[in-house]
């Protein structure tokens, strides 16, 4: 799993069929330790309603595809909004 937050949304006109009752999110991939950016980005199914701005936990790969009723060709997936993080230092 990775903590990521949202940056936007995705629009498409034609997507899967087994998409087409989801949202598409913009999610910048974050830092747990101090939850900065990672510089990295991606799309995220989501699966709960998180909105921009929003921290999200996300599943990534096989994982993604597994909590949809449906066999879907997804890589990521939005599995939790968190409220907060809190990492021990080492």
């Amino acid at each position: 799993m990775e903590l990521g937050r949202i940056i936007g949304s995705v629009v498409a006109t034609q997507k899967e069929e087994s998409l087409l009752s989801y949202k598409l999110l913009v999610v910048e991939m974050l830092e747990p330790r101090k939850l900065k950016s990672r510089g990295v980005c991606t799309v995220a199914i989501d699966t709960l309603g998180a909105g921009i701005g929003d921290t999200v936990l996300l599943a990534m790969g096989s994982a993604a595809r597994v909590l949809l009723p449906v066999v879907t060709p997804v890589d990521a997936a939005v599995v939790g909004i968190v409220d907060t993080v809190d990492v021990e230092d080492e």
